[in-house]
């Protein structure tokens, strides 16, 4: 039985402008049709096993005591302890905040129906890279999340946000609207985990003004039978900086789609990730860097690794627009194949309608280089020690960039752990 209807989006509470917009988009979403293999978007994909039909809509009842309790361990690798606040969202609903009365003043962490301009707010970055999925989310989120720092506020420590999927069977639809004032900073860690098989699409929304300096982190823990079809999207002005990181470890299929837009002259976005499959994982990852503006830089470099029969996917596009002269973009993707079976795809793109330009873009896919385990090994190091540090060592590049440094040495430990169970298994 479809739950994902037009009277079931009209049907959850809030004010009368979110309720006319949840209809408006499940309308929307009642008329599109499924995207499929055959759009270039979607061609290594596994959306042709995805049955929308097969999960109903989650009512977060229940989980705030399993969000409560992992968040102690595993989710966000102890970054709590040097938190500014710490937000617990259960299927798309705040359920806890701690810390909101430490931060800079004008400082709002909350729901968007409690937010200043929350109707202005919500989609402001997002409506211009819609798809079948966000559309929705759009329609289905129960209560968006707002991080919104006024002009010239400086937020100290982390802003931590984890949301919980915790309702199994269920479509969880998060969503986080992050808006950073002119000559404002801020960083926001956000965690998306879950503990059984699930639906989650979340939408993340971050907006930074003039002069401003934002760090995110998105850390990725869902649990492997978990799906993850989450969409990404920032707004850049000018003179403003925009670190964005990802860090993948779970889910059966987990995609995420990064749409970064850098619309004032001297704006810069720098956009990372460490993703690690194993299994039979399937982590999917589509960037887009957008330049719309003059003199404006972005440098893209994500790392992954696969085992056992895994896959990954990268597809990314830089885009320079007519009036964006004096760009420099860039774009790498490396990738290491750690079993026979297993798989990556790496495809970049170039788009770019201005020739007073700098880009480049590089992809690599293979195994460990036997050179580099040759020279350990003559060294003494056993040869899966050697290994393991060479993958490593591998990762270490995008970990060290990192916008949240407090949860670089777990996301180390999380990252060994993961290697050394596959290659335990492979034994």
């Amino acid at each position: 039985m479809n739950q994902f209807t037009v009277d079931a989006a009209r049907s959850l509470p809030g004010p009368r402008w979110l309720a006319e917009r949840r209809t408006a988009a499940a309308e929307r979403f009642a008329a599109a049709e499924p995207p499929t293999t055959a759009a270039e978007e979607w061609r290594y994909s596994a959306i042709a096993d995805f049955d929308l039909s097969s999960y109903r809509l989650a009512n977060g009842v229940g989980a705030a005591g399993a969000t409560a309790q992992s968040g102690a361990g595993t989710i966000g690798f102890g970054a709590d302890a040097l938190a500014a606040v710490v937000v617990d969202v259960v299927d798309g609903r705040v359920v806890a905040i701690d810390g909101n009365e430490t931060l800079a003043s004008g400082t709002f962490v909350g729901s968007l129906t409690e937010a200043a301009g929350g109707e202005e707010l919500l989609g402001s970055v997002s409506d211009g890279a819609s798809d079948y999925f966000t559309v929705l989310n759009d329609a289905f989120a129960p209560a968006p999340l707002v991080v919104d720092v006024p002009a010239g506020a400086i937020v100290e420590g982390v802003i931590v946000v984890r949301h919980h999927a915790g309702d199994a069977g269920a479509a969880s639809f998060p969503r986080l609207v992050v808006r950073v004032g002119r000559g404002a900073q801020a960083t926001v860690l956000d965690v998306q985990h879950s503990s059984g098989p699930a639906l989650v699409v979340p939408v993340v929304e971050l907006d930074v003004a003039q002069a401003g300096r934002l760090g995110y982190l998105n850390l990725q823990q869902h649990d492997r039978r978990a799906w993850q079809i989450a969409a990404h999207t920032a707004r850049v002005e000018r003179d403003a900086s925009l670190v964005a990181a990802s860090v993948a470890l779970g889910g059966g299929y987990a995609r995420t789609r990064a749409d970064t837009r850098l619309v004032g002259r001297g704006a810069s976005g720098d956009l990372l990730s460490v993703y690690f499959g194993a299994g039979d994982q399937i982590l999917d990852f589509r960037t887009y860097q957008d330049h719309a503006a003059p003199d404006t830089t972005s440098n893209l470099l994500y790392k992954g690794a696969v085992g056992d029969s895994a896959r990954s996917v990268y597809t990314g596009m830089i885009r320079v627009r007519p009036d964006a002269r004096g760009t420099n973009a860039y774009q790498t993707n490396r990738n290491l194949k750690l079993s026979d079976d297993a798989w990556a795809e790496s495809v970049p793109n170039l788009e770019i309608e201005n020739n007073d330009v700098r880009c480049s873009h590089a992809s690599a896919v293979g195994p460990v280089d036997p050179d580099q385990v040759f020279y350990l090994e003559s060294r003494g190091v056993p040869t899966p020690v050697a290994e393991r540090l060479i993958v490593a060592g591998f990762f270490d590049e995008v970990i060290d960039e990192l916008p949240v440094r407090s949860v670089t040495d777990g996301v180390r430990q999380a990252l060994s752990m993961k290697l050394n169970q596959m290659l335990s298994h492979a034994q």
